[in-house]
């Protein structure tokens, strides 16, 4: 367990709002005909610009500073020569390293005309982030971590979706990835209690059909084993006064996404 001080959370929020404004400028090059190598050298710039680093790349050899996961790409997706199409979804999952701290976030983006885009995938992305919302508000003293899991997984199972269980949220802080690990799935008053001064990145990860996925040949990428879409949410989260804070908004999306 990592606790970190008001200082060390106001820090954090420093480079989270970083990261939160680079998803947003990502918002606007977000379209048809652009690589997902091109939006990872535009990250690279961004960061570059603004003086923080990836969290990413070098992470375990990742080579890259966006993770980018097109339709049934799950996670880890490398960035590389594919071109979007109308009609697309593509998680990009980012992380910045400022001052000393990490921070995590990741957005599903639809590419192109709404109207073009096939209905179930709105949907799709609307209510993962809406359980992503939800969980959020989990991260709370009197709560557990098997609350934050069972909140993600049987919000999903009224929605009519399934749950990808092999990846999900984590603590954060010096490094990545820290204890807690926290499973998109659970039982209610299981599992870690939630405490002040924790910091967390919650990331649940929703499937159309099938919730089984399989690995791909880089090592990195994984799919779903249905080869049907999925959606990908996430946000750092710290407790501040008992109550989850979110330290990334997707604010500076929303209102990139107002100008399209």
């Amino acid at each position: 367990m990592y606790k970190k001080s008001p200082q060390e959370i106001d820090l954090m929020q420093e480079g989270a709002t970083i990261l939160s404004q680079l998803l947003g400028e990502l918002t606007l090059h977000v379209n048809p005909g652009i690589t997902t190598r091109k939006l990872d050298n535009l990250a690279a710039q961004f960061m570059k610009q603004w003086g923080v680093q990836s969290s990413f790349k070098g992470y375990e050899g990742f080579p890259s500073v966006l993770c980018t996961s097109v339709n049934h790409a799950v996670v880890h997706g490398i960035p590389n020569e594919y071109v979007l199409q109308e009609g697309d979804i593509i998680s990009i999952d980012c992380g910045v390293y400022h001052k000393g701290y990490h921070s995590d976030a990741a957005f599903t983006y639809i590419v192109g005309e709404l109207a073009n885009v096939k209905k179930e995938l709105v949907n799709l992305c609307l209510e993962t982030e809406k359980v992503l919302e939800l969980a959020v508000e989990k991260v709370a003293i009197g709560n557990r971590v098997g609350d934050i899991g069972y909140t993600i997984s049987s919000l999903a199972d009224q929605l009519g979706y399934n749950v990808v269980r092999e990846y999900g949220g984590h603590g954060i802080g010096k490094k990545l990835h820290q204890l807690p690990h926290i499973p998109n799935f659970g039982a209610r008053g299981n599992g870690i209690k939630i405490q002040e001064g924790m910091v967390v990145a919650i990331e649940p990860i929703l499937t159309l059909e099938s919730r089984e996925v399989v690995e791909g040949t880089d090592k990195w990428k994984v799919y779903t084993k249905d080869d049907l879409p999925c959606a990908h949410f996430e946000h750092t989260v710290a407790v501040v006064d008992g109550k989850p804070k979110k330290l990334t908004t997707f604010e500076y999306i929303r209102q990139k996404i107002a100008k399209k």
